[in-house]
């Protein structure tokens, strides 16, 4: 089981770094294939759309077929995507190089989780989503930002070349790492969708895109944040966004270990502990204190994702994967909805407003949270 995590845990840093990447890249492709920066952005935007619309299809369309075999394609289509990026001769066909690697992706991350949570022991299911979603902190804050630096040194080009190598490393280590006895769900394409039947599911995929807002909020829009109320000087967003990684690294290992234990309470108590983090961020006197306080959110924002991920899984036994591919895309919603209102918070209240929606919108998730333990325990007294 160790062996099989690490080869999946190196493809999904392949992958996300591959998805994070772009922004630090951003201006070299615009100025190369001689677009605008809007025009460039818009490559981010679909591979957004890409997850929140091919994830669920494909992975539907793939329901019932053998994980490891069907893993191993995935895998090929991301290298071929990247490979493309690397060699587009223009705009167009780096968009279509990135909605097909895009396409792949939530099918690839939710088959990825049922295979190494399908092995875990009982009882740890939580911490070993956790050690996958590792590697989505790993291109957090080492793939990006040398990405960035292989981009700046090399060339964008060079960028997706690294990634469609370490994308093809994970695929050898998966075809001799991973066993081929993986246990699937005979079904008819499409047929899974009945799984959102459940009352249960379709509450944990809205904890997901709910209860993730507030934090992406303030991730989306923290450069300004920094600089700005902050005080922070714009030499100190990066490594600000460093410690806000590390912090969001280890609050997802542990996170993982307490949603073994307790799920959906101690996703009630980081929740709560979060809303008072934003509500500190926007009270901040001195920088250090705003520096403590981003490391303690990112931490406490990403010890969550561990729990929510296995709450989908228990509550989806007969279509775990569309499930996990759903609330992947939930996420990817959460991510554009949170872009678009901290915008519109910026113009109308100013920039430090932002810590106090996205604490309103943390408080959102509390509700929902609260209201999915109260059924448990309604459901649990019942069959006393």
């Amino acid at each position: 089981m160790e062996r099989s995590l690490a080869a999946l845990l190196v493809c999904v840093f392949g992958v996300t770094t591959g998805e994070f990447v772009l922004a630090g890249i951003l201006p070299a492709v615009a100025g190369d294939l001689r677009v605008s920066i809007p025009a460039a952005g818009l490559l981010v935007t679909a591979y957004a759309l890409g997850m929140i619309v091919g994830g669920p299809l494909l992975t539907a369309i793939t329901a019932g077929r053998p994980r490891k075999p069907l893993v191993l394609g995935l895998l090929a289509v991301a290298v071929a995507g990247n490979l493309l990026s690397a060699v587009a001769p223009g705009y167009g066909v780096l968009f279509a190089a990135r909605v097909v690697t895009a396409l792949v992706t939530s099918t690839f991350f939710a088959n990825a989780i049922v295979i190494a949570t399908s092995a875990a022991p009982a009882g740890k299911q939580a911490s070993t989503v956790a050690r996958l979603v590792f590697g989505m902190n790993l291109a957090m804050i080492l793939g990006a930002p040398l990405g960035t630096w292989i981009g700046e040194a090399f060339g964008w080009r060079s960028t997706f070349g690294a990634i469609t190598a370490c994308c093809a490393v994970g695929l050898l280590l998966v075809a001799r790492l991973v066993p081929g006895d993986q246990p699937v769900t005979r079904s008819r394409a499409f047929g899974e969708f009945s799984v959102f039947r459940n009352r249960d599911l379709l509450l944990a995929i809205t904890i997901t895109a709910v209860a993730n807002i507030g934090l992406l909020m303030v991730f989306t829009y923290l450069a300004p944040l920094l600089t700005g109320p902050g005080a922070f000087a714009a030499a100190a967003v990066a490594p600000m966004l460093l410690v806000y990684g590390v912090g969001a690294t280890i609050g997802n290992l542990v996170g993982g270990r307490l949603a073994d234990r307790a799920l959906l309470p101690s996703q009630l108590g980081a929740l709560a502990l979060l809303v008072v983090l934003l509500v500190a961020l926007w009270a901040s006197p001195h920088p250090v204190i705003t520096g403590l306080l981003v490391f303690a959110a990112g931490a406490v924002g990403f010890s969550v994702i561990p729990g929510m991920q296995t709450r989908v899984l228990t509550t989806a036994a007969a279509a775990p994967t569309l499930a996990i591919a759903v609330n992947a895309s939930a996420y990817q919603v959460a991510a554009a909805f949170a872009g678009w209102v901290g915008g519109r918070v910026i113009a109308g209240a100013g920039l430090a407003s932002v810590y106090l929606a996205a604490a309103l919108a943390t408080v959102l998730g509390i509700g929902l949270s609260a209201a999915a333990l109260r059924r448990d325990r309604v459901r649990q007294t019942v069959r006393r």
